[in-house]
């Protein structure tokens, strides 16, 4: 088969390899010729390991020869974001720090996609310590976004959505504490799900912020978003945060019909300052699921204008307790932008956090309200199109605003909730992808999945991806 079978979902390929129409050997060096060709310009990958991929994909390949086919992962190739443990393999968290750190154990993510049978083609590059939202790597080098490589692809999760976007990966995992899922998959045009938190075990996921975190899918469709939650939910008692609750067949849940469903929009606060560029892709698309049948309302959610607040104070903070004894050991291990994050974080006093903590708290309470009226909320993803690499400001209708301000200014509400949101391409503007975000009721990723799943079929990409023939000299 051809090189197009490194664009193809795994909603796709899955039939082919358990029909034994596709050798997982023949899909892995597919896909391991693509980061071949593209990855030195585009730096997704910070480990790449095709002989033990090429490897595990013969065993895979006898497997399912054999008719031990182990479900619609098997011998899928997925690259996983550099912060989920491995057993007695390197793992480094984007940092100098622990650049040659082995961890004794697999994350409960990765024991779950090895059981499943999924192929590991690499580690890929993000935000150090997951730490900022531009992957641009101090120790292992700026990840370039495949539609404009000059441009950020986001972060911190900026290798998956990086690789993901140029079929350098089928799909991949990333981590999500105040956006860096969704932020990543808005810059590069996937499908990027933050679940609700408790969803997806955290053990064997390195922390930035213990409250916040999450572990989510990214993928080139919703049906493999779908797949991969169904596939990696369920408690875990090994994850203090680890909910028990009852873990669902989302892809079974998918359905287009939108009729009787009511999509709220927050002007306020979500549709305030935002890119006249951006705002036009997220309307349209919004009308466009008015005329499925789904109903708009507009909702008031008061709490949100301390969330910005709430959110920096609870990640600076319980950053800074997690990284204090190498901040004051090995400040200079650290890249300069982590390292300033760490520092202020030091300066956060008890009465902030527990602000925060309040905050947090009636912003539940507002969403929750909401909830009870609406099936999903819809917002930018970001306010603005993704910027240069090493630029500290974003333009925003003609202003000059701090980008880490800005960049989990619509997410970061999302995190504080642990409220699942999904961020999903609705348009191109200027040659970028925009993204919209679909937000929930807590453990109703259905609904998200349900309003995404309608959104991607009315193709509002119009088949476009990320031109890889310009991606050749820097």
């Amino acid at each position: 088969m051809s090189q197009d079978l490194a664009t193809k979902s795994i909603q796709e390929l899955y039939p082919l390899l358990r029909d034994k129409k596709l050798s997982p050997v023949e899909l892995t060096n597919t896909v391991m010729n693509q980061v071949e060709a593209y990855d030195e310009q585009i730096n997704a990958y910070i480990q790449i390991e095709k002989e033990k991929a090429v490897k595990a994909a013969q065993q895979a390949e006898n497997e399912i020869m054999n008719g031990n086919y182990r479900g619609r992962l098997h011998g899928i190739p997925m690259a996983l974001k550099d912060i989920l443990y491995f057993k007695d393999e390197k793992v480094t968290m984007g940092s100098k720090i622990h650049q040659d750190f082995v961890p004794n154990f697999d994350a409960t993510v990765v024991s779950k996609l090895k059981n499943e049978g999924v192929i590991f083609p690499g580690k890929l590059n993000m935000h150090e310590y997951a730490w900022g939202a531009t992957t641009t790597n101090p120790h292992f080098g700026a990840c370039r976004n495949p539609w404009d490589i000059s441009k950020i692809p986001g972060g911190s999760s900026g290798g998956s959505g990086a690789a993901v976007a140029s079929n350098m990966t089928i799909a991949s995992l990333g981590t999500d504490t105040g956006g860096s899922i969704r932020i990543p998959a808005s810059c590069c045009g996937i499908v990027g799900l933050k679940p609700t938190h408790g969803r997806i075990s955290k053990y064997g996921c390195f922390p930035l912020s213990w409250s916040l975190d999450h572990i989510g899918p990214m993928t080139k469709t919703v049906y493999d978003a779908a797949l991969l939650l169904e596939t990696l939910s369920g408690y875990d008692h090994k994850d203090p945060t680890s909910v028990d609750t009852p873990t669902k067949n989302f892809t079974n849940l998918l359905a287009e019909d939108l009729t009787n469903t009511v999509i709220g929009v927050n002007e306020e606060y979500f549709f305030n300052n935002v890119d006249k560029r951006v705002d036009e892709s997220v309307r349209k698309a919004i009308l466009e699921l008015e005329k499925l049948g789904a109903r708009i309302e507009i909702v008031k959610i008061p709490a949100l204008q301390f969330s910005e607040f709430g959110e920096l104070v609870t990640i600076t903070s319980e950053a800074s307790a997690i990284h204090h004894d190498n901040l004051v050991k090995q400040p200079e291990n650290f890249g300069d932008d982590v390292r300033f994050l760490l520092e202020f974080g030091e300066l956060v006093s008890s009465v902030d956090y527990l602000k925060a903590q309040q905050i947090r708290r009636q912003l539940s309470n507002d969403f929750a309200r909401i909830f009870e009226h609406i099936d999903v909320l819809i917002t930018p993803t970001l306010p603005f199109l993704p910027p240069n690499i090493g630029d500290n400001m974003v333009d925003i209708n003609g202003q000059k605003l701090n980008f880490l301000d800005e960049v989990i200014r619509f997410t970061g509400p999302g995190n504080l909730t642990g409220l699942p949101a999904l961020s999903i391409p609705c348009g191109i503007q200027d040659g970028l992808p925009v993204g919209l975000q679909i937000m929930g009721p807590a453990f109703k990723e259905e609904n998200v999945l349900n309003v995404a799943y309608s959104l991607e079929k009315l193709n509002l990409l119009q088949g476009k991806t990320p031109d890889l023939s310009r991606v050749g000299s820097l």
